[in-house]
């Protein structure tokens, strides 16, 4: 469980760092199975509803960029995000009645993995209220040099930040970003970060010699519906299961309004729409 230190600096900040949430072994496991999937894929050749490679290699590299719903399709990423631990910290956070809600490892190969821009998660997947937690867990010692977790603390209680081009949702933040309060949050393999869905995060280019892949977990309250937005919501919403406690008959309202993504064409990745509107701009 977090302490109780641990989750004020949740309330406030909108995030919270629990170091050595997974024991070496833990994680060796992981990498190990990551190891096993991502065996044999290639730009050329690899299985696109599960795998996502590095665009910017020959035909033949074998870098991969994403895996999809790691936590759905194997059974070890399963069992790590139904564990009791985990959901003891989640649970004082966002309730006793918890959806699991989406998984992916995003894997920053060395040298080349790419930048993920300022976003929201909440804007991706809007919700009828703000308890949606992301559980980012480091697999590789990460710091600076290798793209560790950047987040701008206590801005995941007002209103959300544009992520349109006035008309269409590009997938990162559109309006100035004041970087001055930014955080780097580096830690150790088996680090595991706790992350309000409206917490402003991005990460850098990894520019060092060594990987650095996190494993992200997303969970919601039982009562944080979807506000459907066509297409994206139905692929995502497919992978919802109940956790722990009840599944809840009514949904709760926590705003007023929140902008609703309208999507110029379906993107089967943040990367993708992030670099699709930086070509466009």
């Amino acid at each position: 469980m977090l302490s109780d230190d641990k989750v004020e600096q949740f309330q406030r900040d909108g995030f919270t760092v629990a170091e050595g949430f997974l024991s070496a072994a833990e994680v060796k496991e992981l990498l190990d199975d990551t190891d096993r999937i991502c065996a044999g894929s290639t730009l050329a050749d690899h299985d696109k509803s599960r795998i996502e490679m590095e665009p910017k290699q020959q035909p033949d590299g074998a870098r991969v960029r994403r895996l999809y719903e790691p936590c759905s399709h194997y059974d070890r990423f399963r069992q790590l995000s139904e564990e009791g631990e985990l959901l003891d910290s989640l649970e004082q956070l966002i309730g006793p009645d918890i959806l699991f809600h989406y998984s992916k490892l995003n894997m920053k190969p060395a040298e080349i993995g790419s930048i993920v821009e300022w976003h929201q998660d909440l804007a991706y997947h809007p919700l009828t209220n703000r308890d949606s937690v992301a559980v980012l867990i480091y697999l590789d010692d990460t710091d600076r040099s290798n793209g560790c977790l950047r987040m701008i603390p206590g801005r995941h209680t007002v209103a959300p930040m544009d992520h349109t081009d006035g008309r269409f949702f590009q997938g990162k933040v559109t309006e100035a970003v004041d970087e001055s309060t930014a955080v780097d949050v580096e830690g150790g393999a088996g680090t595991a970060i706790f992350m309000n869905a409206m917490t402003p995060h991005a990460s850098a280019l990894n520019t060092s010699t060594k990987p650095r892949r996190t494993l992200i977990l997303s969970y919601r309250a039982a009562d944080a519906f979807p506000v459907y937005t066509g297409e994206m919501t139905a692929a995502t919403e497919v992978r919802v299961r109940l956790v722990r406690g009840r599944q809840l008959p009514f949904a709760r309202f926590s705003m007023a309004e929140f902008p609703i993504p309208v999507f110029e064409q379906v993107r089967s990745s943040l990367y993708e729409l992030q670099e699709q509107s930086q070509d466009q701009s």
